[in-house]
């Protein structure tokens, strides 16, 4: 039998941290925060209001793909209108930095992108 490779370690651990961090990605409250965070600063930037609640309803579909059960599905629907409040107001909340329009702009642009392309599937 001959030895493994010393490559496979690195590529092992790789694989893992990939893995790692597509579990991480899928956590419901997770998605609502990052959801909220960058629709309400849409809003904010004055993005049309058909646009957010279309990028609301893929935000709330992939919510409903990544929650185990009704609960968690529940309690992830609750951050996200707490933070998306939060963020659509002029003068921010006080806490969190204010991201610049351009780049909001820019990052919803590409979640509208997303989800064009996967429609058509």
């Amino acid at each position: 039998m001959r030895p493994m490779p010393i490559v496979v370690g690195p590529v092992a651990a790789a694989v893992l941290l990939v893995f790692a961090n597509a579990v991480m990605a899928a956590n419901p409250t997770r998605i609502a925060e990052t959801g909220a965070y960058l629709l309400g600063n849409a809003y904010r930037c004055g993005v049309a209001d058909d646009r957010v609640v279309r990028a609301g309803k893929v935000i709330r579909q992939l919510i409903a793909a990544a929650a185990d059960d009704a609960s968690e599905r529940s309690a992830a629907k609750s951050r996200f209108a707490e933070i998306f409040r939060e963020n659509a107001r002029a003068e921010g909340n006080g806490h969190t930095p204010i991201p610049p329009c351009r780049t909001v702009v820019m990052q919803f642009e590409r979640l509208e992108q997303f989800r064009d392309r996967t429609s058509h599937r």
